[in-house]
């Protein structure tokens, strides 16, 4: 099946299409309309990882500024990856961090890099109820780094703690600090950059994919790329204390004239000892220029709403989520919650219109089903870097983008996040998902009473169908699918609803009983199954 053929079985695309025809003009207009369950399972999908039954219920009661608000708050940094490898030639015992030894050869770096990527599914399987986690990766997307390129644990790591710092706070703030990790010094040669031979990797990079883009207004010179190595020439990397530096030998210290794009700035050259000054200079020109924050609020939209920008959306909210970015001073915060807040935000059109990225399929159904890990610290990096296996061969290989552009679906027109699905793509799907619901999956196993269980209603068939649809689900299904959910797979083909009840009711009351306890088991698998095997299930 290839994506065009999975797109037309969508019921929520074949919705969506109709929008080219007929494109809503709703905007950045705080939100009136009905805030219940629909509306909240939608604001935890898009701005966490899976909508976990737990969540649902806590955030239930809560009017909709609230739970924006508790989605919005940071959380603290998390306990560092550990030795999960074994033996470690620089001394670090099995258990015991390695994020500050010293850095080993190529074959124990590579080990440290998997024990880090299995580490990041970690944190994102036990996130709590915050968009925290989901900015580290859509910064990770846009400040990408590879860790094949860099090739130091320490750094690798350290940038990550760096993205977490600033995933909610200041975009300038985090684009400085960005500019001068030494993970991104290494990745773009930074550290190489001198007065006698600037390099432009990152000087071009900063405009044409970090700062103002590549839209139709961004008019940056190549003038502008090489006044801006020029500006960045002297930092280094001090692999001992893990640090970046300052070479005041090896930075130019001329005047450095920018276009008129950037008013025709000039920034003077410094002999100071950290050429902080300089690198502020050339941020305040950057960021004075208004295509900074059109181009980052299109980036938010296109990865927590929807990839299609017309002239309406355009103008009726991008513009605007725009200059709220830009008077906020570039908060991130304050810009999220106006587009968090927003009927266009849940406008039905704009729901059930994303195709999971690989990280949301694998992470947000282990995290909705309440799959259990191991608490050892071996078992349990083992089985998350087989979470991450799974992501890295349906595309999405955390820590290593492809390319410096990061994921091709989030920018290449016109598929965007069609390009997730293929013919490859979408039968490993489902493999991991038939895996976890049957027989288990590299030994971790979906609990479909244990699931059911944190349902309303579990007893009650066409409840726990309903319940259960809520969840999984974010498109509506017809009444003839429910009764198939219903009748064919929970009644297996009995008449009356009290057939599922009794089985349910005996299960809760004796779980001993072993043939009943696996007759239901075998029907909440069979359903659960099948709900994830539809195309609709790959929606968000």
């Amino acid at each position: 099946m290839d994506r065009r053929q999975f797109l037309t079985l969508s019921p929520a695309r074949n919705t969506r299409n109709s929008k080219a025809v007929a494109r809503t003009a709703t905007g950045l207009t705080p939100y009136t309309g009905a805030w219940g369950t629909q509306q909240l399972i939608h604001l935890l999908k898009r701005t966490t990882f899976g909508a976990m039954p737990e969540n649902i219920k806590a955030l239930k009661g809560l009017g909709m500024q609230q739970v924006v608000d508790i989605l919005l708050t940071a959380q603290a940094d998390p306990t560092p990856p550990v030795n999960n490898y074994g033996t470690d030639s620089t001394g670090v015992a099995p258990g015991a961090s390695w994020v500050r030894a010293a850095q080993g050869d190529e074959m124990l770096e590579r080990k440290r890099i998997a024990s880090y990527k299995a580490w990041w599914v970690g944190q994102m399987l036990n996130q709590q109820a915050s968009i925290h986690e989901k900015m580290v990766l859509f910064w990770h997307n846009h400040f990408v780094t590879e860790t094949n390129m860099v090739n130091d644990s320490r750094f690798i790591y350290q940038y990550n703690l760096t993205l977490r710092q600033y995933a909610l706070g200041n975009f300038k703030a985090l684009t400085k600090a960005v500019t001068l990790d030494p993970c991104m010094l290494v990745y773009l040669n930074g550290y190489l950059n001198s007065k006698g031979a600037a390099d432009e990797n990152y000087a071009r990079e900063l405009h044409e994919l970090f700062t103002v883009g590549k839209g139709p207004d961004s008019h940056y010179t190549e003038d502008d790329v090489r006044a801006t190595a020029r500006v960045l020439t002297g930092f280094r990397v001090d692999r001992t204390a893990i640090v970046s530096t300052f070479n005041t030998t090896q930075h130019d210290i001329t005047n450095k004239q920018f276009s008129g794009f950037y008013s025709n700035k000039v920034i003077s050259g410094q002999t100071g000892p950290d050429g902080a000054a300089e690198v502020d200079a050339l941020l305040d020109i950057i960021f004075a220029q208004p295509e900074v924050a059109k181009f980052i609020c299109r980036k938010l939209y296109r990865f927590f709403v929807y990839y299609d920008i017309d002239q309406a959306t355009e103008a009726n909210v991008i513009l605007p989520l725009a200059d709220i970015f830009r008077s906020s001073g570039y908060d991130i915060k304050a810009t999220l919650n106006a587009l968090f807040t927003s009927e266009h935000f849940f406008d039905p059109l704009n729901m059930a219109c994303l195709i999971k990225s690989p990280v949301d399929f694998c992470i947000g159904m282990c995290r909705e089903f309440g799959v259990t890990f191991p608490t050892d610290y071996t078992n349990q990096y083992q089985r998350w870097g087989d979470l991450h296996s799974a992501m890295a061969v349906m595309l999405q290989n955390l820590g290593d983008p492809p390319l410096v552009a990061g994921w091709e679906a989030y920018y290449q027109e016109p598929a965007f996040h069609e390009l997730w699905i293929n013919t490859a793509t979408l039968p490993r799907r489902n493999q991991l998902s038939d895996g976890l619901i049957t027989t288990g999956y590299k030994n971790a196993k979906i609990d479909p009473l244990a699931f059911a269980d944190k349902l309303s209603n579990p007893g009650d068939p066409v409840a726990l169908v309903n319940d259960s649809l809520d969840i999984l689900y974010r498109v509506g299904v017809s009444d003839n699918v429910k009764t198939f959910l219903k009748d064919t797979i929970l009644l297996a083909g009995q008449s009356t609803n009290g057939y599922w009840t009794s089985a349910w009711n005996t299960y809760k009351s004796n779980p001993g009983d072993a043939a009943n306890t696996k007759e239901v088991t075998n029907h909440l698998q069979a359903l659960y199954k099948y709900i994830m095997n539809l195309s609709e299930y790959q929606l968000s």
